[in-house]
């Protein structure tokens, strides 16, 4: 009864993953420092996307209002804040978010990190961070972690995926192992993404910035991702509207049939 049980979730699970709608693949990172110029980013973009990023800079700027806002025009939320602290204070942040209707909230910390934030989150779907996308090997071992990144990875997912969460913020350079050693029981939202168009297709020049382990569009869901966080490629973009709509056909290439 057990294993029908379990399979029967992972059968949904995937169902839904399935269905999820084109415009809500790509979550477009609003990383800019008022809330007028993100505003403004929603309005000329919400024609081809639905999923918009509100990460820390934006939230001490606008704090809930610019979420509410953001969700009254009928698009989702991820709240990128990244919650690390002592377990107590995590899960009173998490119960912060009930009732404003965010989808994801990323959380990064240990195992009773973790759970704190599970065991408060109400309907928001918590993600866990994995490595920052912004650190490469040479990182992780200044840091004195004794395992390369893709073993980090996966052991961070594998817990976070036996505490509750509902998925991870992993490079999609480590997205294949965690879909063939976790399966589709977890999201898996991947940063760093970087087109692969040419500066006059895009406007955006080289993509050299402070993202080490980057990855194309359509690796990063023939890999296994579930959604992709874009931000600084949308925004210097000559055409965004262009540029969200190649990248979406990329995705629906990518996606399995």
């Amino acid at each position: 009864m057990g294993d029908l049980s379990s399979s029967l979730k992972t059968w949904i699970t995937l169902v839904k993953k399935v269905s999820i709608p084109i415009e809500k693949r790509i979550i477009v990172a609003l990383d800019v420092a008022s809330v007028e110029e993100a505003k403004a980013w929603v309005k000329r973009l919400e024609a081809r996307v639905r999923f918009f990023k509100v990460g820390l800079e934006l939230f001490l700027a606008g704090w809930f209002d610019i979420v509410d806002w953001i969700l009254d025009r009928g698009s989702e939320v991820m709240v990128d804040l990244k919650f690390f602290d002592v377990p107590e204070t995590v899960a009173s942040a998490v119960k912060q978010l009930r009732g404003h209707g965010v989808t994801f909230a990323t959380v990064h910390g240990n195992d009773k990190i973790l759970r704190a934030a599970v065991e408060n989150k109400g309907e928001t779907k918590i993600l866990a961070v994995t490595v920052l996308t912004s650190l490469d090997q040479a990182d992780i071992d200044s840091l004195g972690f004794r395992c390369d990144v893709p073993e980090l990875v996966f052991s961070r997912a594998e817990r976070a995926l036996h505490i509750g969460c509902d998925g991870v913020v992993s490079s999609g350079l480590e997205a294949p192992r965690l879909r063939k050693g976790l399966g589709e029981r977890l999201l898996i939202v991947v940063p760093g993404v970087r087109p692969v168009y040419n500066d006059t297709e895009t406007g955006g020049g080289s993509w050299s910035d402070d993202q080490k382990r980057t990855i194309t569009i359509h690796e990063a869901f023939r890999n296994g991702a579930d959604h992709v966080v874009v931000g600084r490629p949308i925004r210097n973009a000559s055409d965004p509207l262009e540029l969200l709509r190649k990248m979406q056909e990329e995705i629906q290439e990518a996606l399995p049939v």
